[in-house]
């Protein structure tokens, strides 16, 4: 049996379906990029805006056209969320819960002995208490270690707690077997991720500062990343144990939504923009060379001219390396869906585009203070046109003509160059 994966949305998503995808192969199944030969196609949905539940029906209409006897099968958030939408679309054959995902290899297996053309399990968000192991694995040099679920902070405007549950996690001891389990395959780097990944411990009473203590002793591991960590959480503690350690990279995605206190409070988030610029200057004066991500949302329901302008300014004076940039999307079930003065589509999108303007250039400019210098790369698998591609301690994207016997080695170059794709060219010292 031939199964195709297609994953949408977070890093989450992305361990979890490279876990289900072993499964299958340790089953005696092959595993295809290609929808059109496969027996089966399996879709790890999301459904952070309407656009992502859009992709996900067009995903399976494509597939179905196509391909019309291979089995679809369906999980994830938006599944979870709306489970008889999705199974009411031609061709569906498996709908899964997010608490039913790890069971997807028996579903499928089931399905085909008894050909049988339906199956769809749905749950409350109080019933949604299984923690689903999971870390990515392939030919990538990054594996993404899943180490919590859930989120217990219900924002106005997200249905993550929905879809997800409750904030969960494994013990610390289960992770680090997984993180030496993914150095014994050969990766160099794990990027720790979660939907609320500081928020790590509420069911073993540990902490997220406890687990990166032990993670920094897994051998085999070069480098962490934190895939992304609320203001609130990000403690000084976690910065000094960053700080401190040769593994953890000076790398940070923050996310902000608003640099707007007022929106913030209407967005029901854990802190202000007081809060949040202490945080961006404490990791900044313990790791000066940090690359900050930050992810802001324009066009909330009563964003005025002002209040936009608010946040450009905010950003654009705090200067991080990115900024992940999302126009407001209304979901179903959240006050946020319900609150009154709406930003007219044409207006988020302008909002949009201003931001995305300030992250270009932003981003050069970060990229741009390093030309001349010298970083360690970690160099990766995927030639493009003739390059190799890897990444600095912090987060900057390099590349140097093809050479395979680098692939997934760790070397030391001078940034020589910023080209027009903002992507930085760099050399080997001995040139």
């Amino acid at each position: 049996m031939k199964v195709c994966f297609y994953t949408l949305g977070c890093k989450l998503n992305f361990s979890e379906s490279s876990t289900l995808a072993r499964e299958f192969i340790g089953g005696g199944h092959t595993r295809t990029e290609d929808f059109r030969e496969a027996d089966v196609c399996i879709i790890n949905s999301c459904s952070v805006t309407e656009h992502a539940d859009k992709k996900c029906r067009n995903i399976i209409r494509r597939i179905h056209k196509l391909n019309p006897e291979a089995i679809i099968a369906v999980t994830g958030c938006y599944a979870q969320l709306k489970p008889y939408e999705i199974a009411a679309i031609e061709g569906v054959d498996i709908v899964l819960s997010n608490n039913d995902k790890g069971d997807m290899y028996k579903a499928v297996v089931e399905l085909g002995k008894k050909g049988v053309r339906q199956e769809v399990t749905s749950c409350s968000t109080e019933e949604l208490t299984r923690f689903f192991a999971a870390f990515s694995s392939g030919d990538r040099t990054r594996a993404f270690l899943k180490v919590q679920d859930g989120c217990d902070y219900c924002c106005s405007y997200c249905t993550i707690h929905n879809a997800r549950g409750a904030s969960r996690n494994m013990p610390i001891s289960n992770l680090i077997a997984e993180a030496k389990t993914i150095a014994a395959e050969g990766h160099k780097e794990i990027v720790i991720t979660g939907v609320n990944t500081g928020d790590f411990g509420r069911t073993t009473g540990e902490s997220f500062a406890d687990l990166l203590r032990e993670l920094d002793k897994v051998e085999g591991i070069e480098r962490y990343r934190i895939s992304s960590i609320e203001p609130n959480l990000l403690t000084d503690e976690i910065i000094d144990i960053c700080a401190a350690s040769k593994k953890f990279q000076p790398h940070f995605h923050i996310p902000i939504q608003s640099g707007c206190d007022r929106v913030l409070k209407d967005m029901r988030r854990r802190y202000n923009t007081a809060m949040f610029k202490a945080r961006i200057e404490a990791v900044r004066k313990a790791m000066p060379d940090a690359f900050i991500g930050i992810d802001v949302i324009a066009g909330f329901p009563g964003e005025s001219d002002e209040d936009f302008q608010m946040t450009y300014n905010f950003l654009e004076a705090l200067a991080p390396a990115f900024l992940h940039v999302f126009p407001f999307s209304a979901r179903a079930n959240t006050p946020a869906a319900a609150m009154k003065n709406k930003v007219q589509d044409s207006i988020k999108t302008l909002r949009a585009a201003r931001l995305e303007e300030l992250c270009s250039r932003l981003h050069r400019q970060f990229y741009e203070k390093y030309v001349g210098t010298e970083a360690n790369v970690l160099w990766e698998s995927s030639p493009k046109a003739g390059w190799m591609y890897g990444f600095t301690e912090n987060y900057i994207k390099v590349k140097m003509p093809f050479d395979r016997s680098l692939i997934n080695t760790t070397e030391r170059v001078r940034l020589i160059k910023v080209d027009e794709e903002c992507e930085m060219l760099a050399e080997k010292l001995n040139n």
